[in-house]
């Protein structure tokens, strides 16, 4: 048990968990003018960026359905979304782009 009821839990925006805590990620990195977020639970934030630059997704996963339609991330969702409210381990690709 979390110790958090579930009506408080928020569902991140890119795997669909109900977590207790979420971040903010910019859709657009920062660095490259972005300036809107998306709530993203911390694995799913890891994630993304253990995957992809900031450039890439600056220039080719702009937008959350982009990020959805990625074969890495798809298969990364399939197995985050079997996971509960816990700290996900993140692993880094041997091809990040």
């Amino acid at each position: 048990m979390s110790g958090v009821d579930d009506d408080v839990k928020e569902a991140c925006a890119l795997c669909g968990r109900r977590v207790a805590r979420l971040t903010k990620h910019h859709v657009r990195p920062r660095q490259y003018g972005g300036t809107d977020t998306e709530n993203l639970c911390s694995g799913c934030h890891r994630q993304v960026h253990a995957f992809y630059t900031n450039r890439t997704l600056a220039r080719e996963l702009a937008t959350l359905e982009d990020l959805r339609n990625d074969p890495e991330i798809q298969r990364y969702l399939q197995w985050a979304r079997r996971q509960s409210d816990r700290h996900i381990p993140v692993r880094r690709s041997r091809r990040r782009r």
